[in-house]
């Protein structure tokens, strides 16, 4: 253990009144491992040899360090999904962003304390498409004597949603970047790591099985952690009560059918109460652009009722179309903030910051791009499509490196045309590492809206987002 380590945990014991004496530690090794999905054998990079990756447990207030050391031949960087990071902005993870990344044989350890969460996020790689198969859950629990806000459940299950591809998935993206062209879509979808039985392929067997005992209540830890795809998730003659998004509790509400999109992750509470039986999990896409390629193959897994015969028949359930808009419309319409006395919506009153954001893809020209006709599509914001440094933002901006990065990111489109409909003749966008600095402590106001530029495609949750924060960094 590092020197600093030990001095952090004895001034923590010394001061109980002051901080709990909870510090959670973790060693990440980055492996490879020989793993066989769809009939393929292929080397994947691992957490500990584990896919999905190890769970991190941890309360809110715990201080977390996770020493990850990197054995593989890939520069890595851990992203802790969806946790505030105040105060602690080296811990975020992405690379060249908050952080350079970490080079092969050397180690880095993510220092953080979760302050004002409770609920389920993740964490996953954040540089090249390492995320496919280096990702877990980040499990957050309510402090010590503090319940939930619904009915514990008897038992909880973490369950990952995925992509798998038989291809090395590095190999993927570079030869999309080489082309021009959308990537190649996955070969399948999975449920902690499984694809379920594929017909062409008999040796994959029945995949991953949730074992239940009749009349108990089961907290399933949903999480998207597909690199691309939004996914419906159902499990046939059970409703799934929804009590939390994000690591943020809502109003509970019934639904044969959850929506969740890659990064999100939803909790929902399953009573074991139909007959005794094997019940099928099912993940499947939800793509409502016509234009654009999705992976069709559904997931499936398995519900099993105690004393059931394992070769009992298993009850089916039917995926929603891959365009069904009417279904993920309806779970998003019922979200809504549990605004309770102990857990209320604190809507800022005041804004500091107002920003537009449109969201959306162009066509910028590549003249190596064969495949592409000499163009590349790209995405953008504000029509500009960032370009990566090799010195951290962060590191950049503390250090005071000058020519990393400029400060002059648009707070609004530069100019305006009907969103969602015909798009302007000009596709091109500009690039550029740009940034929007905001003084420290400031309300800021976020709109995101998509474009119909090429494709339409929704951002996660909603068409239209509109977020409310407190910058609450500094360097």
């Amino acid at each position: 253990m590092d020197l600093w380590v030990r001095v952090f945990i004895l001034v923590a014991c010394l001061l109980p009144a002051i901080v709990e004496c909870k510090v959670r530690q973790y060693q990440f090794n980055v492996v490879m491992k020989n793993t066989t999905r769809l009939c393929s054998t292929k080397s994947i990079v691992t957490i500990n040899g584990k896919f999905p990756g190890p769970t991190i447990y941890a309360r809110e207030d715990d201080t977390v360090l996770i020493r990850v050391i990197n054995r593989v031949k890939y520069n890595v960087s851990i992203h802790w999904h969806g946790v505030r990071q105040l105060r602690t902005g080296w811990a975020d993870g992405p690379a060249y962003i908050t952080q350079c990344p970490i080079q092969p044989g050397h180690s880095y350890v993510y220092n953080f304390t979760i302050t004002g969460q409770r609920g389920t996020l993740l964490w996953h790689a954040h540089i090249l498409w390492l995320r496919a198969t280096l990702h877990g859950a980040l499990v957050i629990l309510p402090k010590l004597g503090v319940p939930y806000p619904f009915p514990k459940p008897d038992h909880e299950a973490v369950v990952v949603l995925g992509e798998w591809w038989k291809s090395d998935t590095e190999a993927v993206i570079n030869e999309a970047l080489k082309s021009g062209l959308a990537p190649n879509v996955s070969d399948a979808h999975t449920i902690n790591g499984h694809p379920g039985p594929v017909s062409n392929c008999p040796s994959t067997g029945g995949g991953f099985t949730l074992n239940v005992s009749p009349g108990k209540t089961y907290m399933l830890r949903l999480i998207n952690a597909a690199l691309n795809e939004e996914l419906f998730f159902k499990i046939a003659g059970h409703k799934l009560n929804v009590v939390e998004v994000d690591a943020t509790y809502v109003k509970p509400f019934k639904t044969d059918t959850v929506l969740i999109a890659p990064g999100q992750t939803t909790n929902v509470i399953v009573v074991a109460d139909q007959g005794a039986g094997k019940y099928m999990l099912a993940a499947s896409p939800f793509l409502d652009t016509p234009i654009v390629a999705v992976d069709n193959m559904t997931a499936t897994a398995t519900l099993h009722y105690s004393g059931t015969l394992a070769s009992s028949p298993t009850t089916f359930t039917s995926t929603p179309p891959r365009n069904a808009t009417p279904v993920a419309n309806n779970f998003v319409n019922s979200l809504r903030s549990l605004n309770s006395k102990k857990y209320p919506a604190k809507v800022p009153q005041k804004v500091d910051h107002s920003l537009f954001f449109t969201v959306g893809l162009g066509i910028n020209p590549c003249p190596s791009c064969k495949a592409g006709n000499g163009s590349r599509a790209v995405a953008s914001i504000n029509n500009v499509t960032f370009v990566m440094p090799t010195i951290a933002l962060l590191q950049a901006h503390v250090f005071k490196i000058k020519g990393v990065f400029t400060t002059d990111f648009p707070a609004n489109p530069p100019f305006a045309f009907n969103y969602t409909g015909t798009p302007p003749a000009n596709l091109a966008t500009t690039t550029g590492t740009k940034v929007y600095k905001l003084p420290y402590n400031s309300t800021v106001q976020v709109v995101l809206q998509d474009t119909g530029i090429i494709a339409p495609e929704n951002i996660p949750s909603a068409w239209i987002q509109l977020w409310q924060f407190q910058s609450k960094n500094r360097s």
